[in-house]
């Protein structure tokens, strides 16, 4: 079976290229991203969602994020969309792929 071409999805494992060891699977009609076996991150029609705790959600309210909504019937409040300023910034999108990752 051969896969679809995701600029996006190759994007962003670029960006997140220090985190040996990270995987990507195929799922949700996206990408579900694994590290250290601990799932931490979605992608989704060309959107980031990173998991969040009561800690970290307020990171990505202050700047306006949104939580992950695979249709219009389902929220899941326990992922919220990465900003674009830190996917573009190599080194804070793998310290926030840190924290998501956190057991």
């Amino acid at each position: 079976m051969a896969t679809k071409y995701d600029g996006f999805r190759d994007y962003v494992l670029d960006q997140l290229a220090d985190l040996r060891g990270l995987t990507s699977r195929a799922m949700f009609g996206g990408y579900g991203l694994s590290y250290r076996s601990a799932f931490f991150g979605i992608i989704h029609k060309g959107r980031l969602y990173f998991k969040v705790t009561s800690t970290t959600v307020t990171l990505y309210k202050e700047q306006g994020m949104k939580p992950f909504r695979p249709n219009a019937k389902q929220t899941l409040k326990t992922y919220y969309e990465v900003p674009v300023d830190i996917i573009e910034d190599a080194e804070q999108l793998t310290h926030w792929a840190e924290q998501a990752a956190k057991p």
